[in-house]
């Protein structure tokens, strides 16, 4: 557990830090994973931050999650989600050799999604905010562990 809130503050560090740079990425990448699903907290109008394991939960593993990063800017996300599978939607991109962040908006400012991957160590946080400026808003973070299939720089 203090590992993953570990892995959530590194995030939020990187967050606060990549909104000044927006776009940082440092490596030119072509990564491939198997992520299977450790655990999920979800806040909304039934949950206040409830935790749930891989076992309460249907969908456990992501098959293919790709990453595809070419310096300066571009930075391609598949796998994850169909939201941030779109590369016009990625907001904040940074890449480098321990971590690659991403983070993408709506055009309303209602939904956002981020997610943060340790390249050493495989292990994902993937959060989504629902009704972002709403008294309820909606939060769901999960986290993944995830094994490299192949990767090709």
């Amino acid at each position: 557990m203090i590992k993953y809130l570990f892995y959530i503050l590194i995030s939020l560090f990187y967050f606060n830090l990549s909104f000044s740079k927006d776009i940082n990425i440092q490596e030119n990448l072509n990564l491939s994973y198997k992520c299977k699903l450790d655990k999920k907290i979800i806040k909304n109008s039934e949950y206040n931050y409830q935790t749930f394991s891989d076992k309460d939960l249907e969908k456990k593993v992501l098959d293919k999650f790709e990453i595809e990063s070419i310096q300066p800017d571009k930075l391609l996300i598949t796998g994850l989600s169909s939201f941030l599978s779109s590369s016009e939607k990625l907001n904040v991109k940074v890449v480098n050799k321990d971590v690659v962040l991403f983070k993408a908006i709506d055009q309303d400012n209602s939904y956002s999604e981020s997610a943060i991957i340790d390249r050493q160590t495989g292990e994902l946080l993937h959060e989504i905010t629902k009704n972002i400026e709403s008294e309820n808003s909606e939060k769901y973070i999960s986290f993944y562990s995830c094994k490299k299939m192949q990767e090709n720089v």
